[in-house]
C-alpha cells in the first residue's frame, strides 16, 4: 500500500511532507528513531482511522474506566443538581427541550462538533447558554479529553433588552388592578425591587418595626437582603396581614400563575417589553438616578456582584450638573467636601540641613529644647 506521507531530513531536524496536497510539516525533533515512529504513526491513522478510535478507547479506559460510558444524561444530571433548588427546576425545564433528545444518550467522548451545532440551531439562548454550561462542567471535570466545540464557535448571546416600569405604567397597572391583594403586591414590588418569588413568600415577621427594617433571604442565592422603610413602603405594610404570610393566596400560586395574570394586565393596557423582574429594574434604576449610594442598594436588593448591579441599573438617566453649579452648591455648603490628603509637617529637629543637603539625623534628647514648664521664669524688668 502506498504511504500518503515521507520522511525528511533538513539540517538537524526531521520533517514530513504530504503526498497528496505536498504540505510539509516539522517533527520537532532530530532523533531518528522518534521520527520514525511519528511517521509510522502518522501513515497508519490515515490508513486505518477505525483503529485509531479504538486505540483511543483503549488509552482512555486505562485512565477512568467509566469515561466511555458517561453519556450527555450523565452531565446534564449533575449539572440540574447544583444550585438552589429554583435554579434546578430552572436548569431542569431549559435542558428537557426536544431539541437535547438526540444529545442525551450519546457518549461524551464520541461527541463531534456537528452534534452541538445541530442542537443550538433549535434551543433558544437560554438553552444555548445551559448547553455551554453542561459542556465546561463536564471539561472541567475530567470526563471529556477536550472541548467539543471551540469557544469562539459558540454562538453569541443575544438577549432581549430589559428595562424597569415608569412611574406612570405603574400608575395606570394599579388603576387597573382590581383585586386589593394583586394591587398590594404590585405597589410592594415597585417599593422594595423584589423579586416576584421573594415577595410572594414574605412573612411579617420580617419586618423589625422598632429598626423600620425589612429583612429577607434571597430564595436564589440565599444572599440577606436588608431595606429601610420609608413612609410609602409604612404604607404598604400596615395594610397587609400583622401575623404569617403576607400574601396568604398569591403565595400559594406558582410563579407562572403570577407571570401569567401581570402579562394579560399589561397587555390589556398596551405596555410592552416588562414583566415582574421589571420592577427590580427599576428599582435599582431609581436608586441610580437619585444618587443613592451604590453599596447600600446592593444591600437593599441582596446583589453580591457589583457588575450585576451595574447590568440591573444600565437603563437609568443620571442628570449631573455642570462644574460651575457644582462649585457654587459647596461654596453654600450643600456639598460635603473630601476631606484633602496633606503632607505631615517634619518636626524641626529631624531636618536636614537644606543649605548642605544634609540628611535628617536624629537628635539627642539633651539637645532638645526644653519644656517651657521647665525653663526659669524670668523677671519683667
Amino acid at each position: 500500500m502506498r504511504q500518503r506521507f515521507y520522511l525528511f531530513k533538513r539540517g538537524e531536524v526531521w520533517y514530513l511532507q504530504d503526498g497528496l496536497t505536498g504540505k510539509q510539516q516539522s517533527l520537532q525533533t532530530r532523533d531518528r528513531i522518534a521520527a520514525e515512529r511519528l511517521w509510522h504513526a502518522r501513515n497508519e491513522a490515515t490508513a486505518s482511522p477505525g483503529i485509531n478510535l479504538a486505540l483511543a478507547r483503549v488509552y482512555l479506559s486505562a485512565n477512568d474506566p467509566q469515561m466511555l460510558a458517561r453519556t450527555w444524561q450523565t452531565a446534564i444530571e449533575e449539572f440540574c443538581s447544583r444550585g438552589q433548588p429554583q435554579t434546578q427546576a430552572f436548569r431542569r425545564r431549559k435542558l428537557g427541550h426536544p431539541a437535547f433528545a438526540s444529545l442525551r444518550p450519546k457518549a461524551l467522548v464520541e461527541t463531534t462538533a456537528a452534534d452541538f451545532l445541530a442542537v443550538l440551531k433549535g434551543v433558544g439562548v437560554m438553552g444555548g447558554a445551559c448547553l455551554r454550561s453542561v459542556h465546561n462542567l463536564a471539561l472541567g471535570l475530567g470526563w471529556l479529553p477536550g472541548p467539543v466545540l471551540a469557544p469562539k464557535h459558540w454562538p453569541t448571546l443575544q438577549f432581549q433588552p430589559k428595562r424597569g416600569l415608569t412611574w406612570e405604567e405603574h400608575t395606570q397597572i394599579l388603576a387597573a388592578e382590581k383585586n386589593p391583594e394583586r394591587r398590594l403586591f404590585y405597589d410592594l414590588l415597585w417599593e422594595t425591587g423584589t423579586s416576584q418569588s421573594d415577595a410572594a413568600a414574605l412573612h411579617a415577621e420580617r419586618i423589625d418595626w422598632p429598626n423600620r427594617l425589612l429583612r429577607y433571604c434571597r430564595m436564589k442565592t440565599g444572599t440577606p437582603a436588608c431595606l429601610a422603610i420609608g413612609p410609602r413602603l409604612e404604607g404598604v405594610l400596615r395594610a397587609l396581614p400583622a401575623q404569617g404570610p403576607l400574601f396568604p393566596t398569591l403565595g400559594a400560586t406558582t410563579v407562572n400563575a403570577r407571570s401569567a395574570e401581570f402579562w394579560r394586565r399589561c397587555k390589556l393596557l398596551g405596555i410592552k417589553g416588562v414583566s415582574l423582574h421589571s420592577y427590580r429594574y427599576s428599582w435599582a434604576e431609581r436608586a441610580k438616578t437619585a444618587g443613592y449610594p451604590e453599596r447600600f442598594a446592593q444591600e437593599a436588593l441582596g446583589h453580591n456582584s457589583k457588575a450585576v448591579h451595574r447590568a440591573y441599573a444600565r437603563n437609568a438617566h443620571v442628570t449631573m450638573p455642570s462644574l460651575e453649579e457644582y462649585q457654587n452648591q459647596r461654596a453654600v455648603k450643600q456639598v460635603i467636601p473630601l476631606p484633602l490628603k496633606r503632607e505631615p509637617t517634619p518636626l524641626p529637629h529631624l531636618q536636614g540641613d537644606r543649605s548642605t543637603g544634609e540628611t535628617p539625623t536624629e537628635t539627642r534628647a539633651s539637645e532638645l529644647p526644653a519644656p517651657a514648664s521647665a525653663r526659669p521664669w524670668r523677671n519683667a524688668g
